[in-house]
């Protein structure tokens, strides 16, 4: 996936990061409208949930690193495995 590569290789903003958010959301949105979802379905939701969670951690590292005077591009994309364990 073209974010995810730019995500990774830190050419990214923060406007490609909510931008790609947003496109996540009206997927997700337009997947939840399916009265009778399929397995297809369901696997995908899941799948962008933890997308989801991944680009909003990409966001609040280059904000942190931002504000702190570092490098926005320094920050990455983690594992599913890291921020699925996050609690808010």
């Amino acid at each position: 996936m073209a974010n995810e590569r730019a995500a990774t290789t830190g050419q990214t903003s923060d406007r490609s990061v909510l931008d790609h958010i947003r496109e996540l959301v009206a997927e997700e949105q337009r997947l939840y409208e399916d009265r009778a979802p399929t397995d297809a379905v369901q696997e995908r939701l899941q799948k962008i949930k933890v997308e989801l969670d991944q680009y909003w951690d990409l966001l609040r590292q280059r904000r942190a690193l931002e504000e702190f005077g570092r490098d926005p591009g320094d920050a990455h994309l983690r594992p599913a495995q890291i921020v699925e364990k996050y609690e808010g």
